[in-house]
């Protein structure tokens, strides 16, 4: 079978003769790849390239089993009981598949799955537990905001959410008149999480929304330096003006 020839594999590299980097690896020294491994699968997913997203993929669970190898080697667990654990937590968590429960939508679906969280005592001590720090910022801000509003604390419409925004924004025009740094980064903070909030009642995913402006701005300067180049300039010594005449043609020429 070839994933227990994956994992002979990763147990062969951590061995006594395996790989001299592999062997001294640790938890926290893997903590970047996973990271980077993750990321890339995500990227072949947005390029719909198939074998880019099985290499990807391949990749991310080496890592997996990279971990779990460290983990039997402490004698705590091993790749099979990772399997064996995430198994039964999906039968407990779908009743509606594998007991009698009936649900049809997919909103009766995440309403069970949560109901089995609180059997399992995922929520004793806050309904945010089990949120990691670590996420980066507008993921962990679309999550702490979708836990709060299933006990009911939530706006009601994204039109009062973006009155609310509308006032944040009021808000750190003062605070950048009295130039105070903290107040400042506060008001930013605030209108960010209001963002979140707005994208959430909308049903938009804010980190795919950023993201794909923010490649969509890069294609775009891309754009404007290779114009500048072909016509011999040096954008250091172009006016904000030729730049975004340049920006304007780009919007134009990208489309196609």
């Amino acid at each position: 079978m070839e994933f227990i020839k994956l994992v002979e594999i990763m147990e062969k590299l951590r061995s006594e003769n395996g790989c001299p980097w592999d062997k001294v690896q640790t938890r926290h020294t893997l903590i970047p790849f996973i990271i980077e491994e993750a990321y890339e699968v995500i990227e072949s997913l947005h390029n719909q390239d198939p074998e880019g997203i099985k290499e990807e993929l391949g990749d991310l669970l080496f890592q997996i089993i990279f971990h779990a190898q460290i983990a039997k080697e402490l004698g705590e667990f091993d790749i099979f009981d990772v399997i064996k654990t995430i198994g039964e937590k999906m039968i407990y968590r779908h009743p509606h598949v594998f007991a009698e429960l009936k649900c049809d939508t997919p909103e009766q679906v995440l309403a069970q799955w949560n109901d089995r969280k609180m059997e399992e005592g995922k929520f004793t001590d806050s309904i945010l537990n089990g949120i990691p720090v670590t996420l980066p910022a507008l993921l962990k801000a679309l999550k702490v905001q979708k836990r709060v509003s299933r006990v009911g604390f939530d706006w009601e419409s994204s039109i009062d959410v973006l009155t609310k925004l509308q006032e944040e924004i009021g808000e750190l025009k003062e605070a950048m008149i009295s130039r105070n740094i903290h107040e400042i980064e506060g008001e930013i903070g605030d209108i960010m999480f209001t963002v979140v909030n707005i994208s959430r009642h909308l049903k938009v995913n804010p980190e795919e929304a950023l993201s794909q402006t923010t490649n969509r701005f890069s294609e775009r300067f891309r754009y404007i330096e290779q114009k500048a180049k072909e016509n011999g300039r040096d954008l250091k010594d172009m006016s904000l003006i030729e730049m975004d005449n340049l920006w304007e043609e780009a919007k134009i020429s990208l489309k196609g």
